[in-house]
């Protein structure tokens, strides 16, 4: 396992699971928090203690890093846009070089397996800042030809300090889909990672350095809630990206509102159906729906957990399913063996959430398959589905960010797409069949922000991700994520005096 080499104030350092960061990154430097609370966060594959001297920041703290960015802003929005791109991809090359290091700080107290999904994760972040430093000199504004002796330009500027709360289940990830495209387009921004798994984002402070950001540019402040909320308040800064829950989304939106009106963007997770024709290729489908709901043990935003079979291929779907999922709980376990493909839920909280939905679940359907624990230590749990489940149902409408699915037959076109768009969720829908004219007009009839077709649950760097209805507000990714970070200026030249 590679280690993370920096240094701060001239001093080297490496971290690791023996070495964790256990300080606020403002201004370049790590610093001990004002306060004196902490966090404790514990390891999901037997639920040991980490550490219980995670720094929590308050007010004193997010104030210190507001001044510190405004006073990096005027700076470092007039960077050259081959400086900001150098530094942005010198950034990224140091996330591969030390994504094992990375990876494994996440691990510890989030559980993921690096095969499976740590190694997709760190990799995603750096595509993020490689993918982002490309934008720099191509996010260009327009040019009105003269109208009524007036030459109209726009321009896309930066909007100042900015912020992003990022999830648990994917902690550096998401640093990537927000911070890319905050620095890329000349905004300073603040990281706070989930109190669940704050370490890879903690460590990122020596490479920030090392590749050239300025002072009080990209900073990184630990805490739980009360954090969050200083920042969604706080009068100086002028955009928040949270990626979360719908009930702290919508008191994030109302923060921002009552503070100074930043701009907000919401991404609030799903209830992603996924719906599988007669002609669809039976092969293909079930790969998709097992790794749909398995990937980061269902603990995935997009995660196919509403299951829709027609009545021709039923039968020999559930049986499939069924069995391929039965195979993928063999390979549950410690998420440090190599062999390991499936770890455990985040925490005991996450556990207890899950598998209270599973038992309130057995009166609520048919299981066909799962709902126990594996081991009696960690929070182990198999892949669970259940069959015949109505709308009505707890299990059918809530979000339950835990590998739990429900299946349900149909019959007709019409029926299944009135089932998929019976949530409050519109974040991933996907159609399986081979009769191209058909899955383009499902495609289009999902409420839904984004669609796969003979494919689900996945997102690309190149196009906006997010979600319809209460699955969020705005978007990430692709130009998007760029536009969202920046305010349009007219400039208007008066060409006849």
């Amino acid at each position: 396992m590679s280690s993370i080499n920096g240094a701060s104030k001239g001093a080297p350092f490496e971290f690791s699971a023996k070495n964790l960061p256990k300080k606020l990154f403002i201004n370049n430097s790590y610093i001990a928090a004002n306060g004196a609370q902490t966090l404790s966060v514990y390891n999901p594959k037997d639920n040991s203690l980490v550490a219980d001297d995670v720094p929590l920041a308050g007010q004193p703290d997010v104030d210190a890093a507001v001044e510190a960015a405004e006073k990096a802003f005027p700076r470092w929005r007039k960077f050259s846009a081959t400086a900001r791109r150098d530094i942005m991809l010198k950034f990224a090359s140091l996330i591969e070089e030390h994504s094992g290091a990375l990876s494994e700080l996440t691990r510890i107290t989030l559980g993921a397996p690096y095969d499976t999904f740590g190694k997709f994760e760190v990799g995603l972040a750096a595509e993020a800042f490689k993918y982002n430093a490309g934008w720099i000199d191509k996010f260009v504004g327009e040019a009105v030809p003269q109208d009524g002796g007036f030459m109209q330009i726009t321009r896309n500027e930066p909007l100042g300090v900015t912020a992003g709360i990022v999830p648990w289940n994917g902690p550096l990830g998401t640093v990537g889909l927000k911070a890319a495209p905050a620095l890329a387009t000349g905004n300073c921004f603040i990281l706070k990672p989930s109190e669940k798994t704050p370490f890879a984002a903690l460590a990122l402070g020596p490479l920030i350095q090392a590749a050239g950001f300025p002072p009080g540019v990209f900073q990184i402040l630990s805490g739980d809630g009360s954090t969050g909320a200083l920042i969604a308040s706080h009068m100086r800064i002028r955009k928040v990206s949270f990626t979360g829950s719908i009930p702290t989304g919508k008191k994030i939106q109302e923060m921002a509102a009552r503070s100074n009106l930043k701009r907000v963007t919401l991404e609030l997770g799903g209830k992603s159906p996924a719906v599988f024709f007669d002609d669809c290729n039976l092969d293909n489908a079930v790969s998709w729906a097992v790794d749909a709901l398995a990937t980061n043990t269902g603990q995935v935003c997009f995660a196919a957990t509403r299951v829709y079979v027609q009545d021709g291929i039923y039968k020999e779907f559930v049986e499939r399913y069924k069995a391929a999922l039965e195979e993928r709980a063999k390979f549950i376990g410690d998420p440090e063996n190599e062999n390991t493909l499936v770890g455990p839920l985040v925490d005991e909280a996450q556990f207890q959430r899950v598998t209270g939905f599973i038992e309130r679940g057995l009166s609520q359907g048919k299981l066909l398959t799962g709902g126990n624990r594996v081991g009696d230590k960690g929070f182990y749990i198999q892949p669970t589905v259940f069959e015949g489940v109505t709308s009505d149902k707890e299990i059918f409408q809530q979000e339950i960010f835990g590998p739990v699915a429900v299946l349900n037959r149909f019959k007709t076109e019409e029926e299944v797409i009135e089932q998929a768009n019976s949530t409050e969720y519109g974040l991933m829908a996907g159609v399986f069949t081979q009769d191209i004219n058909k899955a383009f007009r499902v495609a289009s009839a999902f409420d839904s922000g984004m669609v796969g077709i003979n494919c689900v649950s996945l997102t690309f760097l190149t196009t906006p991700f997010g979600g319809s209805k209460q699955s969020g507000l705005g978007r990430e990714c692709g130009r998007a994520a760029l536009v969202a970070f920046t305010e349009p200026k007219t400039i208007m030249i008066n060409m006849t005096y």
